[in-house]
């Protein structure tokens, strides 16, 4: 096995995130276990550790040792003999690792784990334990070497290996490449780089861990501004010098989301630029997830924050509506009226939008030259009307009754109700194409269905919510209680926590006399961006969400566009397979 193919298993017993041991701990209340192997020099495959030495300290205390030879159930190549001292002879009575991982397991418990290079030590400890079916803790680990290499610098020391360390911070132990020898030797290193991590403002062992991390000068030079930020859900404002909005974004934990801006795992370059321009964070606590997804929506709406890639823009919609007058045709519109006869939307862009309407044009008889016709003079007809793909209503080859049947009728149907016959269409014309062998043009076609079928399914979805005067929901809370919300017109109109063991009434009807009037209006959308009311459909639509109250029944149609979900996933799963086949 290659040395990459163990790093990155052995990398994640050193994310900051996991172990029991809080990240907040100052570094004088850590008990650390300093731990060193020696191996046959192989790959960690579940064996090859020759010996193990750890020792456990705290507050510069020992307070324990565990060391033993391991007898690897290999030979032991010549040159690890040589640079060891470790013999065959001396391993044959040792025991093997399945039985000296218990006591070990047991020895780093509820500690963290030092090592220098600590991938390596860690990636062989792993690997025997998901060999013989022990749990492997997962603790929090500190790697000695790449602290030093943060810590240290270049005329300090030629390089960070373990016995220049030592002799550089006069350990009483010197590296032997014996394990005890080693951990011990270790233990005072570590001692040595905690005494620098003062100067760095390090004073707990998570921001050791992350200091130790590769992390930019900008992170490290502005983690400052992670500082007393609260521990619950809400959105973050990272704000400039001239205090304006640079990045929005939301948390179940403020605290901890923002502090993850300045650890090693953040590395787009986006963010790197706006953490150079940020001055400071901005929180606004909310009572739970859904409102807090909801506020990050409105200020990211608001004020356009140039690092934020999404949601900047919701005004920025489309729709696919009939024209007025006589043989109408579809038109892309920016905004709709109470007047329009018929509309689909809203849609993210242009393009999507023309999608659909080729769909449409595929399934019905809608004209598509825009010459705005009249029932008493004739126009001359397209060169669509030749191909038999338009009923020339231009020349008056059709009456405004069966246009309506024919084309318009189908295509109001659908937006708001069955979209059975375009469906049925638009199949029939993929079929045709496929046993022809026109795949690629039944491909096309398949896309344009998909693109019908979205639309008409989000627009139906939002409407059945936007139609609703008011709706009072509730989900189970995490920690007892009660998430409360109040929706009118698909708008989050207020929001709160009951809490455990308290009726949540008192608390709905608080929220219902402080909650936000809202109108009602137009469309699917009237009072929100469609993007704010489809988060509080998927909160609505979870399986804990209870509803409490309904101004009334909430409903979609029997008959609608939403069971042809299952059809609409089969056409995009075979968009995307084909995607991926062309760009492979």
């Amino acid at each position: 096995m290659a040395a990459q193919e163990f790093l990155q298993p052995a990398l994640a017993g050193l994310d900051p995130t996991v172990g029991g041991v809080d990240p907040a701990l100052p570094l004088y209340a850590t008990t650390f276990v300093v731990v060193d192997l020696e191996t046959t020099g192989g790959a960690p495959d579940g064996g090859g550790i020759t010996e193990i030495g750890a020792v456990k300290v705290r507050g510069g205390e020992e307070l324990g040792v565990l060391a033993t030879l391991v007898n690897p159930g290999v030979p032991i190549p010549p040159f690890i003999t040589v640079l060891t001292g470790i013999t065959q002879a001396m391993l044959l009575p040792a025991p093997p690792i399945e039985q000296v991982l218990p006591s070990f397991l047991e020895f780093v418990s509820d500690a963290v784990l030092v090592a220098h290079n600590a991938p390596y030590d860690v990636g062989f400890l792993k690997a025997a334990c998901a060999k013989h079916g022990y749990r492997w803790p997962n603790p929090r680990v500190l790697d000695t070497a790449a602290l030093a290499r943060r810590v240290l610098l270049r005329d300090e020391v030629p390089n960070r290996k373990l016995g220049t360390l030592a002799a550089y911070f006069r350990a009483a132990t010197q590296p032997t490449h014996r394990a005890l020898d080693d951990a011990r030797a270790t233990v005072d290193v570590l001692h040595g780089l905690i005494g620098r991590l003062g100067g760095h403002r390090v004073d707990t062992i998570g921001d050791a861990i992350e200091f130790a991390r590769a992390v930019t000068p900008t992170q490290r030079r502005k983690r400052h501004l992670a500082d007393g930020l609260p521990r619950s859900p809400g959105v973050y404002i990272f704000r400039a010098a001239d205090d304006r909005p640079l990045y929005v974004g939301t948390s179940r934990d403020i605290a901890t989301r923002v502090r993850s801006y300045f650890t090693a795992a953040e590395k787009r370059a986006r963010i790197s630029e706006m953490l150079a321009a940020a001055e400071r964070v901005e929180a606004v606590e909310c009572a739970h997830s859904l409102e807090a997804e909801v506020r990050e929506l409105r200020l990211i709406a608001a004020h356009a924050p140039p690092y934020n890639r999404r949601s900047k823009y919701p005004e920025r919609v489309v729709w696919l509506k009939l024209t007025d007058g006589p043989y109408p045709r579809l038109s892309v519109v920016r905004e709709i009226s109470p007047g329009d006869r018929a509309y689909l939307g809203p849609f993210t862009s242009r393009r999507a939008a023309e999608l659909a309407a080729a769909g449409f044009h595929d399934a019905v008889p809608l004209r598509q030259c825009t010459h705005r016709l009249s029932l008493r003079t004739v126009t001359p007809a397209c060169a669509l009307a030749e191909l038999g793909r338009c009923p020339a209503p231009c020349e008056h080859r059709i009456s405004p009754e069966e246009y309506d049947a024919q084309a318009v009728t189908p295509f109001a149907t659908a937006t708001t109700g069955d979209p059975q016959p375009v469906v049925d269409a638009l199949l029939a014309r993929i079929e045709a194409l496929s046993a022809g062998q026109r795949y690629e043009d039944a491909a096309v076609l398949r896309s344009r269905l998909a693109a019908v079928l979205r639309a008409a399914v989000r627009m139906q979805r939002l409407a059945a919510l936007s139609g609703l005067a008011e709706v009072a929901a509730a989900h189970p809370a995490a920690g007892g209680g009660w998430e409360l919300a109040l929706i009118r017109h698909g708008r989050l109109a207020g929001a709160g926590v009951s809490p455990p063991g308290v009726h949540p009434r008192p608390t709905l009807a608080t929220i219902r006399a402080t909650a936000e009037t809202v109108p009602p209006g137009h469309g699917p959308v009237p009072a929100a961006s469609p993007e704010e009311s489809e988060r509080i459909l998927s909160w609505l639509e979870r399986p804990e969400t209870r509803l409490v109250e309904m101004s009334a029944g909430w409903s979609s149609p029997v008959a609608g566009a939403a069971r042809f979900r299952d059809l609409l996933t089969k056409a995009e799963n075979a968009a995307s397979r084909q995607l991926w086949s062309e760009r492979s």
